[in-house]
């Protein structure tokens, strides 16, 4: 785990420091737009810092879902460099992570009370791991929590709200999917066999004719859903699919691109990364605009408009930084 992050650290290495002067290196480049402005730099300072303010006695974070809010703010500051048990905020991460440790344990390695928390928990769990001393106490409950998963996929391939092999939706059935990519980053054992049954469900709710995904079929696409299906693809390594294609076309014609969607900081989070895992350019085509959005929509106290959206637009914002595992290629 802990190569995963010093590759992380060393990526950025080098782009601070550049190539070596060469005639190529010197001629004229456009600039680097698919990164952080100073003002995003800022206004992830300010959501840190809202968060900081925001964190309870127990670790946790949220009135409501607060396994969910939880896993979501230990990522914020994670994937901005800062670790558990070093300052200046690793008092706060540790806590938080503790929290989650304790929740799942409570729930016999089910963390939260659906899938939703459970799989926002994992990854956290999994991204955290190799950087923490709870190293050991989070493989155990990162392996239990993977084993819940497993056993709670239906027969089509899908997850749905609770741990057991019931219906599936695409938004529950890709959480998974992220959670499942990112323990198996980690090392832990997951079969191939899941996640080819689980995209094999994520194809099933995709619209041929439009190139979006419905919430539970074909039916009814929609922006947030289609972005979380594109990001399952990629990740499960289908670059270059028709499907993928498709779904990011769909993704830059919907209104959803301009900021007008249900879901609004599920669906910017997942439609960045899809144009991240889809490459360069996608994603220098993409970001600037999700950027200079939500750095507009900060409020003057550092949060953004819900409790899950201000960890979410820190994570949206903080993805050229590459520091979390699930933020690279």
């Amino acid at each position: 785990m802990i190569s995963r992050h010093l590759v992380a650290i060393a990526t950025l290495l080098a782009a601070c420091l550049g190539p070596a002067s060469s005639p190529a290196a010197d001629a004229p480049r456009p600039p680097a737009s698919a990164e952080m402005t100073p003002e995003a730099e800022r206004a992830v300072a300010r959501g840190l810092e809202h968060l900081l303010s925001r964190q309870r006695e127990d670790g946790s974070w949220g009135s409501n879902h607060r396994v969910a809010v939880t896993a979501l703010s230990v990522m914020a500051f994670l994937a901005n460099g800062f670790l558990p048990e070093r300052e200046p905020y690793g008092r706060s991460i540790a806590s938080g992570v503790d929290f989650l440790i304790v929740a799942g344990r409570a729930g016999g390695g089910f963390i939260g009370e659906s899938m939703y928390e459970h799989a926002l928990a994992t990854l956290a769990l999994s991204e955290s791991w190799g950087m923490s001393s709870r190293s050991e106490a989070i493989r155990d409950l990162l392996k239990r929590a993977v084993d819940v998963i497993l056993r709670s996929q239906n027969r089509r391939g899908g997850w749905r709200y609770y741990p057991r092999p019931d219906d599936a939706d695409i938004s529950v059935t890709v959480m998974q999917v992220v959670a499942l990519n990112s323990a198996r980053e980690a090392g832990i054992v997951v079969p191939d066999s899941t996640i080819a049954r689980a995209i094999a469900y994520v194809l099933s709710c995709r619209n041929a004719a439009s190139g979006g995904f419905g919430y539970q079929g074909p039916n009814d696409p929609g922006f947030a859903r289609t972005a979380a299906g594109v990001t399952s693809l990629l990740l499960a390594g289908k670059r270059g699919a028709e499907e993928v294609r498709k779904g990011l076309d769909y993704l830059h014609t919907s209104a959803g691109a301009k900021g007008d969607s249900e879901w609004f900081f599920y669906g910017q989070y997942y439609a960045a990364q899809a144009m991240y895992q889809a490459g360069e350019d996608a994603f220098a085509a993409w970001y600037p605009r999700a950027r200079d959005l939500l750095v507009s929509l900060q409020r003057k106290d550092g949060s953004w408009s819900e409790e899950y959206g201000t960890p979410m637009a820190i994570l949206t914002l903080s993805i050229p930084t590459r520091f979390l595992p699930i933020n690279q290629r």
